[in-house]
C-alpha cells in the first residue's frame, strides 16, 4: 500500500499492508488531517520514524467483529497495554507502555490503510460528513479542557492563540455556554467564532494584567506562556494545551508568588466530540484551508505551515 513515511526525510513509499490481530481492525482511510504535531515530527519531535498521521476517518475493511465491516469510523490515537497500573485505574492514555499512532512506536493514518484495536474505534453518524469527522480527535482534546478545570458562571476565561487548537477550544466553549475572550495574532480568523466571543488582537501588546480566573495557553510558544502568566489572577489557573519543544524562558516565580495552578490537558473523549458534531453545535469545517489528493502529500506538507486545516484525501 502507499504510505507517507518519515525516517529522517518525508516521502511516499510502497509498504506492506498491515495485518490486524484478533483484537484489531484494518481500516481503509478516506480522509486525514495534517496536525502541527505532524509538522513538528518532521523536525525531529518525538524522534519518530514510520508512517505519520493520527487524525482520520475511514471504513472498516477487515475485523473479527463482522458487524463493524463497512462501517465508517474514527479511532482514538492512544494504544494502551491494558494491564499496567494506569490502565487498571482507567487512565489508559497514561499507560506505562503506551504507543500512539503516527507519533510514538506505531504507524499512523497517512496511508491507504491503518490498523487499530477494535476498542479504539468509534462509529460516525451518517449526518456527520467525512470532513467534519476528521476533527473528532482535536475537537475531543478541545472539550477536554473544560473537564480539566471547573468553570464557574462568574469565571473570567481567556484563550491565548488563534491557531487550529485555540479556535476549536473557543468553539467548544461557546457550545457549552462558557463566556470567554480570545487573544490572537490573526484578527481575520475571529469571524469564525461565535458572535458573543470577546476578541483581542495581540499585535498591540494588549494590557491583560491579572484579569482572568482561567487562562488557556494554546500557542506552545514563550510569548503565549508569558502572556498567560501576566493575564491570570492570583490563585488562578493556567491550562497548558500545547506542547513545548524546549523549556520556555519565562519567569516561573509568579507561579509560587501568586499561588497559581498549572493544569496539563491532553486527549479527550471522542464521544463528546461526535455528539456535538452530530448536534451541529460546532462547525469546524470552516477551518479547512485546502484538501490535497494523497499523491500530493509532500506538497500538502509544504503548504500546511501558516495555514489552518489541511486534509489529505486517500
Amino acid at each position: 500500500m502507499k504510505a507517507l513515511v518519515f525516517d529522517g526525510s518525508l516521502h511516499l513509499e510502497e509498504i506492506n499492508l498491515p495485518q490486524p490481530r484478533q483484537d484489531e481492525a484494518l481500516i481503509r482511510v478516506k480522509l486525514a488531517g495534517i496536525c502541527n504535531t505532524d509538522l513538528e515530527i518532521t523536525k525531529g519531535y518525538m524522534d519518530f520514524s514510520g508512517v505519520l498521521g493520527h487524525e482520520f476517518v475511514g471504513v472498516v475493511d477487515l475485523c473479527s467483529d463482522e458487524t463493524l465491516i463497512g462501517k465508517r469510523v474514527v479511532g482514538e490515537i492512544n494504544v494502551a497495554c491494558g494491564s499496567c497500573e494506569y490502565c487498571m485505574n482507567g487512565m489508559k492514555k497514561h499507560c506505562s507502555d503506551l504507543s500512539v499512532i503516527g507519533i510514538n512506536n506505531r504507524d499512523g493514518c497517512f496511508a491507504e490503510f491503518v490498523v487499530l484495536p477494535i476498542d479504539n474505534l468509534h462509529l460516525i453518524p451518517e449526518t456527520v460528513p467525512d470532513e467534519e469527522a476528521t476533527f473528532v480527535e482535536p475537537l475531543a482534546a478541545a472539550y477536554h479542557v473544560f473537564e480539566s478545570v471547573w468553570v464557574k458562571p462568574s469565571s473570567m476565561v481567556l484563550i491565548i492563540g488563534d491557531g487550529k487548537l485555540g479556535l476549536l477550544i473557543s468553539m467548544a466553549a461557546s457550545s457549552l455556554g462558557i463566556e470567554h475572550t480570545m487573544v490572537g495574532r490573526h484578527p481575520e480568523r475571529f469571524a469564525m467564532l461565535d458572535s458573543n466571543v470577546n476578541t483581542i488582537s495581540s499585535e498591540g501588546q494588549p494590557d491583560l494584567k491579572s484579569c482572568y480566573d482561567i487562562v488557556i495557553e494554546a500557542t506552545g510558544n514563550e510569548q503565549g506562556m508569558a502572556l498567560a502568566l501576566s493575564a491570570v489572577k492570583p490563585a488562578g489557573t493556567i491550562v497548558l494545551k500545547s506542547t513545548y519543544s524546549h523549556i520556555p524562558n519565562v519567569d516561573l516565580s509568579r507561579v509560587a508568588v501568586n499561588e497559581l495552578k498549572i493544569v496539563g490537558s491532553r486527549c479527550g473523549r471522542f464521544e463528546d466530540a461526535i455528539r456535538f458534531l452530530e448536534k451541529k453545535s460546532v462547525k469546524p469545517v470552516q477551518l479547512i484551508d485546502r484538501i490535497f489528493p494523497f499523491d500530493n502529500a509532500l506538497e500538502a506538507f509544504d503548504y500546511a505551515p501558516g495555514h489552518l486545516k489541511v486534509l489529505l484525501r486517500m
